[in-house]
């Protein structure tokens, strides 16, 4: 098993460590944003950023902190990164296209959420322009590479958002998830991605993509960090139609951080309906992973996935494109040479599409909502690789759409069927590119993925590959 080595030593962003240096008063905000302009440099050769911010920009958020005690903020001077369909106040949001920009006045909800508690804007990030894609590649500025080789596609649509984090610019960072956008780009750079409920975070201030179906999505270094993010991101927003209030009986990720999952059971799909796309090492290490769960109390069952399996294909085939339509119509009906030729092509899609289209897909999707539902009388989660393969930028690029459409194989049911999902590094390809797994649950299981996701990072670290990112520096 190979990893690869950073030509130089990166910067330790992981939460709990950073917060030991603060509260030790070995490190203050401001010395921290000198490591980190230092570190990213003024060159950016891939493509993760369409805005970062400059180190005057950062001081200013780090400065307000000076004088403060650290253990008043949970995210006192940590570091994040925000995909740019997400608002910056006073940051001009660009959605990856530049003759769509705009500079709004407010921060989004959730990043209020997180500054308000201590934590310092690095940048805005590269993303498949419109948030369309899974690939990272369909951006004006540039194809944005992976961590650990820069020959391969780093994932997308979040795609500057995961590679930011990997590469050690930040310690978290901000996605957003409408097909998996937030947990391909995670498992091919190594990282925690977790997809909140649909509701639980605010989307006020994201551009939306499909409305109905997107939701914030985090990266993060460790399954911890990602339980701290959450509780800090989450909460209902009278702004933002589509928020929801979790169930009473919910646990929030705070309230369940000492509880530990001991025995589980988690469904596998048949064997039959397992896709690697001509990958001959991934199945190997998705056999390894369910031994991984297996050896920290999960049993296994084999699972019909054909009804999860058809909901996918109703994201990508059916109406639902009408709504990334929808999202960007007067912009795209006036200006559809500003749009990107890839994305111009899937959005323009949706004119084949009519109304009655809409609603048959929709009684369709009510079906198939039923009929999968009593699963989770007898299952804890699903688990299914984040995505069967990985391609280089060059095979991507030769074939978009056929490799787009693969990578989505096992993440485009999720927010059609109301479920939450966290992505888990779990192991390498003998290249050295990450290989990950993802488990799902019913909406308002956060914590209980998140529970999961700790108990195997912890026996990863034992007898894997314990890592942070694509730094090189073990998690503890």
């Amino acid at each position: 098993m190979q990893t690869m080595t950073p030509a130089k030593q990166a910067l330790n962003l992981e939460i709990e460590y950073l917060r030991s240096q603060y509260l030790s008063s070995a490190l203050t905000p401001t010395q921290l944003v000198y490591q980190l302009d230092t570190a990213i440099g003024d060159d950016d050769p891939g493509h993760i950023w369409i805005r970062r911010l400059s180190k005057a920009e950062m001081l200013a958020y780090a400065k307000r902190l000076e004088g403060l005690n650290p253990a008043d903020l949970p995210l006192y001077g940590i570091p994040f990164a925000i995909k740019d369909n997400i608002d910056l106040a006073g940051i001009p949001t660009t959605a990856a296209c530049p003759a769509f920009a705009y500079t709004p006045e407010k921060s989004a909800t959730v990043v209020q959420q997180l500054i308000a508690a201590g934590a310092i804007p690095v940048g805005k990030t590269n993303l498949d322009q419109f948030a369309t894609g899974l690939v990272g590649t369909r951006s004006p500025y540039g194809a944005c590479q992976n961590s650990f080789n820069p020959d391969y596609i780093s994932g997308g649509s979040s795609a500057g958002s995961a590679v930011a984090v990997a590469k050690g610019y930040a310690s978290f960072s901000l996605g957003t998830d409408t097909a998996g956008s937030g947990r391909v780009p995670a498992a091919f750079n190594n990282l925690v991605g977790h997809k909140p409920s649909c509701g639980l975070l605010s989307t006020h201030g994201v551009l939306p993509a499909c409305r109905t179906l997107d939701c914030v999505s985090i990266f993060a270094l460790t399954a911890n960090n990602a339980k701290t993010v959450l509780s800090l991101a989450q909460g209902y927003d009278e702004a933002d139609a589509f928020s929801r209030k979790a169930p009473s009986s919910a646990e929030t990720p705070s309230s369940a951080e000492n509880r530990s999952i001991t025995t589980f059971t988690f469904g596998v799909p048949q064997a039959d309906q397992l896709a690697y796309f001509d990958n001959p090492e991934t199945p190997d290490l998705f056999s390894a992973a369910i031994k991984q769960l297996e050896a920290i109390g999960g049993k296994r069952v084999e699972i019909d996935f054909s009804g999860f399996l058809e909901t996918a294909r109703l994201l990508y085939e059916g109406p639902w494109v009408a709504e990334r339509y929808a999202a960007i119509r007067e912009f795209f009906d006036s200006q559809p040479e500003a749009v990107f030729p890839v994305t111009r092509q899937i959005i323009s899609g949706a004119s084949r599409f009519s109304a009655a289209d809409t609603f048959a897909a929709l009684y369709r999707l009510k079906d198939l909502q039923r009929s999968t539902a009593p699963i989770w009388q007898t299952l804890d989660f699903i688990v299914t690789p984040t995505a069967g393969t990985i391609y280089t930028i060059a095979e991507l690029l030769a074939e978009p759409v056929t490799c787009n459409s693969n990578l989505g194989y096992y993440t485009n049911f999720m927010n059609l069927l109301d479920l939450a999902a966290i992505a888990l590094p779990t192991g390498f390809q003998s290249n050295g590119l990450p290989f990950g797994i993802t488990a799902c649950a019913p909406a308002f299981s956060d914590e209980k993925l998140l529970n999961l996701a700790s108990a195997l990072e912890t026996h990863v670290n034992q007898y894997g590959t314990p890592t942070l990112g694509a730094t090189g520096i073990k998690r503890e």
